[in-house]
């Protein structure tokens, strides 16, 4: 069995590792995801519980909780990790892309 494996190390955002459209908004999403699906297991909570504590239909906890986050905005998710009790702190770095740095160095 011949077990030649190349490491490759990633960015840090598996969705622009893997070239998917608006990496960086769905990897926030992502991360949204994961503190709202921990604080529920944190706290032991159904989705009707959450329901119940939020005022957020539970189907809308089902969804975060099997990955479908389509139709969440950063802000809606935010307001549901509040209405968890959750204090919340966002940071937001911006920095030119890669593929515009060469671009720009090429014309000059």
């Amino acid at each position: 069995m011949n077990n030649d494996f190349e490491l490759v190390r990633g960015s840090g955002n598996v969705f622009h590792d893997f070239c998917r459209e608006n990496a960086g908004l769905k990897q926030a999403r992502a991360i949204l995801a994961a503190k709202i699906i921990r604080t529920l297991d944190d706290r032991s909570l159904s989705t009707r519980e959450a329901e119940r504590l939020t005022g957020v239909s539970h189907s809308e906890f089902s969804r975060i909780r099997n990955a479908k986050l389509g139709r969440f905005s950063l802000d809606r998710m935010i307001t549901i990790l509040g209405k968890l009790d959750e204090e919340i702190e966002v940071s937001i770095t911006f920095r030119p892309r890669s593929h515009s740095m060469k671009n720009a160095q090429q014309a000059l």
